[in-house]
Formats: C-alpha cells, structure tokens, sequence
C-alpha cells in the first residue's frame, strides 16, 4: 500500500541549557575549613588515644617535656662600657618583660680567685633533672617496671623525688634497711642525674604505721621511727657510693608513719617511701 502526497516534516526539537555559574559550591574555600576540621578531629582523637595507652607518670613526663624551660638571667648585655651593660631603666639586669614573668635576678657567686662561680639550678635545671631520670628509666628494661613507684614534685623547697612501695614490690626488705638491687639500681640513676649540680640534698625516710619489734623490750627496741631514720642512712650511703660527695646532704631524718602518702589507710603499702629533695640554689 503506498501513500501518496509530501511526507511531513520532521519536529525539530531546541533544547536551552542555562549555564549558571557554580560560585561557593565548586569553589575552595569550604574545601579548605573541611581540612582544618578533619586535621583537628585526628589531632582529638590521637590525644584520646594517648591519654588511654599510658600511664599518669608518662602523661607527666610528656607534659613536663613540652613546658617551658624558665631563663636564668644575669646581665642583659655584654658591654664593658660606662654601664657595662646593665640598662638604666633596671640596673639589676632584667628585661621589663621578664620581670613582670617573675623571673628575679640571680647574684653571681664568686670563688676564692674571684672568678664566677656557677649559679644554684633554677626550676628549668630540675625539670631537666626529671627528664633525664626518666629518659634513663624509658631506655632501662629492668627500671621501666619501676616506674610507677618514683614520683616528681616541685616545691617551693626543690624537687622531691620520692621511691614509693607497692603491694607487690618494696624497696626494702621487711623490717630492715636491706634495699633490694632494683631499688638501688635506680637510685644510681638518680645519683647520675644529679651528679653535676652543686644542689643540696636532703633525705627523709617514711614508714606505714604497720608496727613490729617490741617497743617496750631492751632486747629489742627497734621501732618505725629507728626503721625509717635508718632506710634513710642508707639510701645516703648508697648515693655517696654511687658518686653524690657526702657534703651534698644537709639534713637525713626518719618520721616512721607521720608523714603518710595516703592519710586515709595508715596501712597502704604506698606510706613506705623515701623522699629525696633537691633544694633550690
């Protein structure tokens, strides 16, 4: 069958695409404060890790490592000038600035010759002191178990550093000054650490309240305070033979369970400790 006639025209179809312009939604800038917070949710969640994986004494240790370490000033010039460089504004040689952080000035100390002495160790020379304990803690297998038993506290007085007792492990042999060889190992360590400073060091022996002898018996008159006097002769002698000159010490006491670490159990293992102080300068 066929059609006769002109086929019609085909439909021509215009299809208007309107280009608008893309603006803020391709542009960089959301890209960019996307990183930032992707960059600080890692940053938080790492933090969270770490404060779960370790211990208060390794958190200490990390924060003490990032603190500021406090100037020891002297002289905020080296003229020889008129002034020899000390600033008319504060002759005693501390910058305004400084000052007002509360940073005094150290005198200079002379020798018999007149020449300059070293000065006595500032707050940034202990925490060093610290550190470097530490440090020798982190790299020694057999202190790295023993590291949950020393513990750092800056005092007005100086750093004190304390040889705490567990449940499980003490640094003494029940009743007796005996120390046992870790214990002293670590007291070497500190020794080493404190070597080179002129500081003076006091030592205090602490007891638990846990009695034992027969206080009223001459045959035997030991008690916790002649216990703890004693633990504290002998974490000096131990220091002496491990290179502390014996007239670094100015002062060794026992206060048997007077002084507790854990006021609320006379009887907590953690009372028995030895408190060794580094005095300020």
């Amino acid at each position: 069958m066929s059609v006769e006639g002109p086929l019609p025209e085909p439909e021509i179809l215009v299809r208007k695409v309107k280009v608008r312009g893309h603006g803020a939604h391709h542009g960089g800038a959301w890209k960019v404060a996307y990183a930032d917070f992707v960059t600080a949710m890692m940053a938080f969640f790492l933090l969270m890790w770490l404060l779960g994986a370790t211990n208060e004494d390794q958190r200490r240790g990390l924060a003490d490592y990032f603190a500021p370490t406090v100037m020891e000033y002297s002289t905020s010039g080296g003229s020889n000038g008129m002034l020899q460089g000390r600033s008319i504004e504060d002759p005693d040689g501390i910058a305004p600035h400084a000052r007002r952080a509360g940073v005094n000035p150290a005198a200079p100390y002379q020798s018999a010759s007149g020449a300059r002495a070293p000065a006595p160790s500032n707050d940034g020379q202990l925490r060093k002191v610290e550190s470097e304990i530490r440090r020798r803690m982190e790299r020694d297998p057999g202190l790295k178990a023993l590291q949950g038993q020393i513990r750092f506290t800056h005092t007005p007085e100086g750093l004190r550093i304390e040889l705490i007792d567990r449940a499980d492990y003490s640094m003494f042999s029940n009743g007796t000054a005996l120390m046992d060889p870790r214990a002293r190992q670590l007291l070497g360590v500190v020794a080493k650490a404190i070597d080179d400073l002129p500081n003076k060091l006091t030592i205090r022996g602490h007891t638990d309240a846990l009695p034992f002898g027969s206080p009223r018996s001459s045959a035997t008159p030991s008690n916790n305070w002649v216990l703890s006097s004693a633990r504290a002769e002998e974490t000096r002698r131990i220091l002496v033979e491990e290179g502390v000159p014996g007239n670094r010490f100015s002062r060794l006491e026992g206060v048997a369970e007077t002084d507790p670490f854990n006021p609320q159990d006379p009887f907590d293992p953690r009372n028995r400790r030895m408190s060794l102080t580094l005095l300020r300068g």
